[in-house]
């Protein structure tokens, strides 16, 4: 099997590209795109909380969710409206 000889040149270009991928994944990360209709450990996982507290918002109708087969989907729509009506204020 040959050697092959890597150049700067060979390096820079490598460089160039792998700057660029990295750029593109960052860039992927801040728009992340939100799923219309959310799994209870997707729920649990963006509102930091246990799985006794999703079931409470669910029981109390505070959070409406809607059930196929054993499975609870939430819309992203009623989370941000759950976060909206309880955003507390700053008080001086």
């Amino acid at each position: 099997m040959p050697a092959q000889i890597i150049t700067t040149d060979d390096l820079r270009e490598f460089k160039v590209e792998l700057l660029d991928e990295i750029r593109v994944l960052i860039s992927e990360q801040k728009n992340p795109t939100i799923k219309k209709w959310m799994k209870s450990v997707e729920v649990r996982k963006l509102l930091n909380i246990s799985p006794g507290t999703l079931q409470t918002l669910r029981i109390n109708g505070t959070l409406p969710y809607t059930k196929i087969g054993g499975t609870n989907y939430y819309n992203a729509s009623d989370i941000d409206v759950l976060l909206s009506q309880n955003l507390k204020k700053k008080t001086r």
